[in-house]
């Protein structure tokens, strides 16, 4: 079976914790849910270190043409 996290083309996901949702909730100034939301069973959630649960927050970080390196945020739900 081929695992997807390690294609080139998959960004690097990371789970945040509670300090850092607020801080990039108060940035934003956004609640949780107005952020894009992700599947918790997404391929490129399978492999992370942390178990991913409904409600987490997780940062994209992908590579960019414009801007070097893009961050994004994303809401888990089920």
């Amino acid at each position: 079976m081929v695992d997807v996290s390690q294609h080139e083309l998959v960004p690097d996901h990371t789970v945040l914790d509670s300090d850092d949702i607020e801080g990039v909730l108060e940035e934003y100034n956004i609640k949780k849910t107005d952020l894009p939301k992700i599947k918790r069973t997404d391929p490129a959630m399978r492999d992370l270190d942390a178990d991913v649960e409904a409600g987490d927050v997780v940062q994209v970080t992908r590579d960019s043409r414009t801007t070097d390196r893009a961050v994004v945020y994303r809401l888990v739900v089920e």
